[in-house]
């Protein structure tokens, strides 16, 4: 029987293929079997400001046969792909959607708001005002406009149909926002707010949400909890009997008039809860029938499930594909110089050398777990700017700022543990230095640089051209690589050498003090996985055996922050493979650290809200 070796220019072909497969299966998921047509649209908006979304537009939505129109708003953190979800159910029932990326976040400008879910819904003024006005989206019907949003896009919609209901109460008309859904959000749910709504409203809020020590009741019960109340009681003819007790997914009011109203009250973290079936179908079966739109289609039969999984898959097959990749680089005479024969691993650890180093993983983890709150108010004063949603270019990041302080500082005190563990132990039993990789020269370095800069710019090309064609990036939920503008170059050059430090130190504790002769590569690399994911772990898990307990998260203050984490643990669990993988390629520790730094960090930066100054 004939053997078939996968080499490494086969493999990269093989990755591009199931990418390229992948990248298919989710387009036609998302376009519904071709049944949607799917386009990247851009709307000037106040201020020099602009707006990005993505238009989904039905075969059926003509001149002739005019559809509803929905605005689908991603919370804070997120972008428009975030919720695609959604976008993909309504309008695969016959809806128009435009899913926005929010002010600040993604493709959209920042706002001269420090307040833009408040103030401008992140858009969506700007939005429905264009929608209604403008004959050139002639597809739509234009006085069936609503919009929907998850966290703080939840608080756009009701700010959105607060906004609108106002300018009708004026003009003596009705609301250009017919109905909206909120999501995942009940702090606005006042009166001040609610007295001037002329829309439709549903409600649907986690009942495990971990920010609902802020509401009322502190609880995320939304059968007695005044927001709801108030919400279903403002839909309540003058002088009717008050609801005292909502009935989750009963509809309270009137459509005709629109005040018909409905809250619902899932069994779901805050997080999750757009990645839900049962949540899914309440808003469709919410905008279904305020819409009086039948798809016949039940609610639960959805499909965006599988756009995930594409996704899922596409995102790793494409991190998998740089190991191939910069395999066929080392091989050609340009880079061939960088390879070297792989140093030689040290003896595994016996008696006290044992105790040492599990004694120095758990105090490493520990650190990490204690330091990531204080780098979040480190942050919040060394960059006042970001911190308070004002336009800077100095280091304009706000929830990335603390992961850079963090990284920076676990770097340093990783690549110091090491140290003191060879200063005082490792010397004196058999150590050494000529073994761990470190040795460069300066021509070696540059070309180290230069080769990962290649491999970044591959990566980001296959992307840049799955997109351009299918109109998709990598994702997976909220965790994903996404297309980048030109700016998020310089922010590259900014933040990378901050973070560097972390996966460089990464780099060497993974390939000079945790790899040891006679252990499985898997062991080995698994360990070094936990050891640089435990302490971030460490933090969800006080967290959340807090909130079981208690009902009220841990962390209350800076509760956004930890929810990030989900989001980086699997980042900082997988670096220390493809800094083993690059170490054993080159057998030295630098390729690695720089490739993944490059990558890893711009996904980072295109998935976090940027308040870079409008040009």
């Amino acid at each position: 029987m004939t053997k078939i070796y996968l080499t490494h220019p086969r493999l990269f072909s093989l990755c591009i293929l199931m990418v390229l497969g992948c990248a298919v299966g989710a387009s036609l998921i998302q376009s519904s079997g071709g049944q949607v047509a799917i386009s990247q649209i851009a709307l000037p908006t106040q201020n020099g400001q602009h707006l990005a979304a993505t238009l989904f537009k039905p075969r059926t939505a003509t001149k002739e046969t005019p559809a509803p129109f929905i605005v689908v708003i991603p919370g804070f953190q997120r972008s428009k792909e975030a919720l695609a979800n959604i976008a993909i159910e309504l309008s695969r029932r016959g809806f128009v959607v435009a899913s926005i990326d929010p002010y600040a976040q993604g493709h959209s400008s920042s706002s001269m708001s420090r307040l833009a879910a408040t103030h401008e819904g992140y858009g969506l003024f700007a939005l429905v005002d264009y929608a209604a006005s403008t004959t050139n989206m002639n597809y739509i019907d234009r006085t069936k406009i609503g919009a929907t949003g998850h966290s703080a896009g939840g608080n756009a919609a009701i700010r959105g149909a607060n906004y609108f209901g106002r300018e009708a109460k004026i003009k003596n008309t009705l609301s250009k926002l017919h109905s909206v859904f909120v999501s995942g959000y009940v702090l606005t749910l006042r009166k001040s707010v609610l007295k001037d709504v002329r829309s439709n409203v549903g409600i649907s809020y986690a009942l495990y949400d971990e920010g609902a020590f802020r509401n009322e009741l502190q609880n995320g019960d939304m059968r007695l909890a005044p927001e709801a109340l108030r919400v279903v009681n403002s839909g309540r003819n003058m002088g009717s009997k008050q609801i005292k007790k909502v009935v989750p997914g009963q509809m309270y009011g009137n459509l005709a008039n629109r005040t018909l109203r409905v809250v619902h009250n899932e069994a779901l973290l805050h997080p999750f809860q757009p990645y839900n079936k049962e949540a899914t179908a309440n808003q469709i079966a919410f905008f279904e029938h305020v819409f009086d739109h039948s798809s016949e289609l039940s609610a639960y039969d959805q499909i965006w499930h599988w756009k995930e999984f594409f996704g899922l898959v596409a995102f790793v097959i494409s991190l998998i594909s740089i190991i191939p990749l910069g395999k066929i680089f080392l091989e050609t005479e340009t880079f061939k110089p960088l390879v070297h024969a792989i140093p030689e691993a040290t003896t595994a650890p016996q008696g006290i050398g044992r105790v040492i180093f599990w004694g120095l993983f758990f105090v490493g983890a520990s650190i990490a777990c204690v330091s990531f709150i204080p780098m979040v108010e480190i942050s919040k004063t060394l960059f006042f700017e970001a911190s308070n949603r004002q336009q800077t270019w100095f280091f304009p990041q706000r929830m990335n700022n603390p992961v850079m302080l963090w990284a920076l500082f676990n770097g340093l005190v990783g690549i110091a543990l090491f140290y003191l563990s060879y200063r005082f132990y490792g010397r004196r039993h058999g150590a050494d230095p000529s073994n761990w990789g470190i040795s460069i020269n300066r021509n070696e370095l540059f070309l180290t640089m230069f080769l990962a800069t290649i491999i970044f710019s591959c990566y980001y090309l296959i992307l840049f051209s799955i997109n351009y064609f299918f109109q998709i990036d990598y994702r997976f939920w909220f965790i994903g690589a996404r297309v980048f503008q030109p700016d998020m170059l310089i922010l590259l050059l900014m933040y990378v050498p901050f973070f560097l430090v972390f996966f460089a130190g990464n780099s060497l504790r993974v390939n000079a003090a945790m790899r040891f002769q006679d252990e499985a590569e898997w062991k080995s690399m698994l360990l070094a996985g936990l050891a640089n994911s435990l302490g971030l772990v460490f933090i969800i898990v006080i967290q959340y055996t807090v909130f079981a307990v208690t009902g009220t998260v841990y962390w209350t203050h800076n509760w956004l922050y930890i929810n990030l984490l989900f989001g980086i643990v699997p980042v900082m669990f997988i670096l220390p493979y493809f800094n083993r993988y690059f170490f054993l390629m080159t057998g030295k520790i630098y390729l690695g650290p720089l490739v993944t730094c490059l990558i890893f960090i711009m996904i980072l930066l295109t998935n976090t809200v940027c308040y870079i100054p409008i040009n």
